[in-house]
């Protein structure tokens, strides 16, 4: 599997603190090799848009949609508690 990012995606990314950015690119490392990775906690989020959420850390969360080989990376946000 492999990653691509939609349009927006950077543009969520950018406002996203340093520390945020960091353990996003070890999360998506994790995501590209295995899906149930443990520290990824990747469940389908939205079952009629074929959206999944997978933890960044505690507070945070990117969605992505799965189409074919690919990981396509929609957003990265806050995680609302």
């Amino acid at each position: 599997m492999r990653a691509r990012y939609s349009k927006g995606f950077f543009d969520a990314l950018e406002i996203a603190p340093d520390a945020i950015k960091k353990a996003f690119f070890k999360q998506v490392r994790f995501l590209v090799a295995n899906l149930r990775h443990p520290s990824l906690h990747a469940k389908k989020y939205d079952e009629s848009g074929d959206l999944w959420q997978a933890r960044v850390n505690d507070d945070w969360r990117l969605y992505f949609t799965i189409q074919g080989d690919e990981y396509r990376l929609h957003d990265i946000k806050p995680h609302p508690k």
